[in-house]
């Protein structure tokens, strides 16, 4: 149990650590004013995660898994932020954008899990 959470707490620390550096890189190259930076580590965190789960399954690490998926993927992305930046559209006015980012967020991210798990599944077959 302790060997676990020594993982998933290392795993966070640079999950968390490479959700600051895109976020700060799309911040900068897209500016503050809609929350890009967010969606982006969503849709990404999702993709990897879509990978992960079908390497772990296939190459039987499920070990890995504190470190990788619950760890650095756990840290990496950013679903309360998510949350929080749908509010703050919500209550900035921005009714439409709020929406249209809450859905796009949740097809998006949920898409490119599927289509990372269908891409290492070919791959991998």
């Amino acid at each position: 149990m302790l060997g676990s959470l020594l993982q998933v707490a290392l795993g966070g620390a640079l999950g968390a650590s490479a959700r600051y550096l895109v976020n700060t890189a799309v911040m900068r190259a897209l500016g503050p004013g809609f929350p890009w930076a967010t969606l982006a580590v969503n849709v990404a965190g999702s993709f990897l995660m879509g990978v992960l789960v079908v390497w772990l399954a296939k190459k039987g690490g499920q070990q890995l898994a504190p470190f990788l998926a619950t760890g650095i993927l756990g840290g990496f992305t950013t679903f309360s932020a998510y949350s929080l930046d749908v509010a703050t559209l919500w209550e900035r006015g921005e009714v439409v954008q709020a929406m249209g980012y809450a859905l796009g967020s949740v097809a998006l991210s949920v898409g490119a899990l599927f289509a990372a798990m269908w891409l290492m599944r070919g791959w991998m077959a």
